[in-house]
């Protein structure tokens, strides 16, 4: 199998799990659990913050830690390189209208959230009170055996099935997209090899890791507000910096959510539609509404009431898309780099070549042009932007063209290597401009760089490493829990060993453009949201039910509270340990 062909199966996998009406589900289910429990996104904001603050924990509880620590693993999974770099690419594919629809997903998936995460708790295995198991794969267990026990194989046999998309989105999203990311972005900007950074944090997460949940717990309650506020800061500045436009960007925020974007620059245009595309399934693999992987951190809380952690489960998407994603989606825009314009010019176009399958065409491999300020590095990514058939994606018939920029060592020249397109139309130039392809984070990094130069390249790539660190050791946990489901505790070390030799892997320089990127990381969300909706929709009315009942009791003043603990116990976990 060629990398072409390989490229397109992935292509093609990920547009099968994301089709419209698999994103229209999701939508449809955050609208049913948020009107079903009454706009329960109020609670989440109101009580689930006294919930973290810990004036509900106590130490006789079941569970290995506090609310706050749970919150903070579960979020150290999904503030991550979604926020940074799954973000940049909704806007360089999508649009400013993509941003539009994060939001949507990001409310609506707080009641996506809060259910899922109190199913979980309803159904955790609590054998070993100081170490619960929870998640999608104990429900659908628990749940089943207990309406039919007859049936018992068929819960346990969902619950694998769970398990094997679980994984699957672990080592391609949770792990192996992170460090690709890190690798872009610090071989970009300091010339690290991509290996030495692959070294670095498989070393890093493997010494967290080893450690189990309790580890991971302390680890992430301190790493998250450090790492979330320190990136919220440096975003704030860039806004005060670019103030006069952001009026206008809110503008083609919402206009473009409903309209065509026409192509300026880099951005080549984009329906609403794929807008609307874009900005879901970024909002849904950031914030991991609906995947079912969260609920597995926050089973592992002390509590004895299960729609306590669920609230506090409903917090994640507020934070996760409504505050860190938006803030990364307002510097972009407001930058201009998401449309900016070519990086050099070509004196002669390169010539359009077809390839031996029909409707198939590359470019003639050409020296880089002159005219780029920082010059040309082997390994640089890069793009042209065609005419062609029509792209249903831009509305227009503008399309793509990727290659890389290549160092040979025989004549010392740099030459651009091109990638094939698929179209019955014989592609033509537009104009001679090439653009660099910003990947991800890197193209974040340069648009905190407009505002004051270095600031992306210092900001950018520590958060790339922190939110990577933190994603990767909770999602090594998730995966973790699959595994014991699956094959019991002695399969753990394996898989722990499996999961960071993965993240060493994909620092070795394969995955070279937005597209690959996307489609990678997005496919594994995509097989666990088949996977967890029908289990969201069967059971659900369980998890409304005991919630409607504790708030009933919240409102009746009913909950006992308590002192509030020191910030500094809270974090640490002091306070119920």
């Amino acid at each position: 199998m060629t990398i072409e062909t390989f490229r397109s199966f992935i292509s093609a996998a990920s547009s099968f799990l994301y089709a419209d009406w698999v994103l229209f589900t999701l939508l449809g289910t955050g609208v049913l659990f948020t009107i079903w429990s009454g706009f329960c996104q109020y609670r989440a904001i109101t009580h689930g913050s006294q919930v973290l603050r810990g004036v509900y924990d106590d130490k006789s509880d079941p569970g290995a830690i506090n609310h706050f620590q749970a919150m903070s693993a579960a979020l150290s999974a999904t503030v991550g390189l979604g926020n940074i770099g799954g973000v940049a690419l909704a806007v360089a594919l999508g649009g400013p209208g993509a941003v539009f629809w994060m939001w949507v997903v990001g409310i609506l998936g707080m009641a996506i959230k809060l259910t899922e995460v109190t199913l979980s708790m309803l159904y955790r295995n609590t054998d070993d009170p100081n170490n619960p198991h929870g998640g999608p794969m104990w429900v659908v267990y628990k749940a089943v055996r207990e309406k039919n026990p007859n049936l018992t194989w068929f819960g346990k046999l969902i619950g694998i099935i769970f398990c094997f998309t679980l994984l699957t989105y672990t080592l391609l999203g949770g792990g192996m997209f992170q460090a690709w990311n890190v690798a872009d972005i610090t071989q970009s900007y300091f010339a690290v090899p991509g290996w030495i950074t692959g070294v670095i944090l498989a070393l890093l997460v493997g010494a967290v890791i080893i450690g189990g949940i309790k580890r991971i717990g302390a680890v992430a309650g301190r790493l998250v507000p450090f790492m979330v506020v320190l990136y919220l800061l440096g975003g704030a500045y860039v806004l005060v910096v670019n103030y006069a436009v952001i009026p206008g960007m809110i503008k083609l925020i919402f206009v473009h959510a409903f309209n065509p974007h026409e192509a300026t620059g880099a951005f080549i245009g984009g329906t609403m539609g794929y807008a609307m595309y874009m900005g879901m399934k970024r909002a849904l693999f950031s914030s991991e509404a609906g995947a079912g992987s969260s609920p597995i951190a926050h089973s592992a809380a002390k509590t004895d009431e299960p729609v306590r952690e669920g609230v506090v489960g409903g917090l994640e998407p507020f934070i996760d898309t409504i505050v860190v994603c938006t803030f990364t989606a307002l510097v972009i825009l407001s930058s201009g780099v998401w449309n900016r314009s070519p990086d050099a010019f070509y004196e002669v176009a390169p010539t359009v070549v077809p390839v031996e399958n029909l409707g198939t065409w590359s470019m003639e491999t050409t020296l880089v042009p002159r005219g780029r300020a920082e010059g040309w590095v082997d390994g640089d990514p890069v793009f042209m932007v065609i005419a062609a058939e029509r792209n249903k994606d831009s509305g227009n018939n503008l399309h793509r063209i990727n290659g890389v920029v290549v160092h040979q060592e025989a004549t010392g020249d740099f030459v651009i290597e091109w990638d094939n397109i698929s179209t019955m139309e014989q592609p033509r130039m537009t104009d001679l401009g090439v653009f660099v392809n910003y990947n991800g984070a890197t193209l974040t990094a340069r648009s905190f760089d407009s505002a004051l130069p270095g600031l992306g390249k210092w900001l950018v790539t520590m958060a790339a490493w922190l939110f990577a660190i933190s994603t990767m050791i909770s999602w090594s946990y998730y995966g973790e829990q699959g595994m014991v489901f699956m094959l019991g505790n002695k399969s753990v070390v394996p898989y722990k060993f499996v999961f960071c030799f993965l993240v060493f892997v994909s620092t070795l320089g394969f995955i070279r453009t937005p597209e690959d990127l996307d489609n990678f990381s997005s496919i594994g969300a995509g097989v666990m949201l088949w996977a967890n909706l029908p289990i969201m929709l069967f059971f659900g009315h369980k998890a409304m039910a005991a919630y409607k009942e504790y708030i009933g009791k919240l409102k009746r003043g009913e909950m006992e509270k308590t002192a509030a603990p020191s910030w500094s116990d809270v974090i640490t976990g002091r306070d119920v340990g």
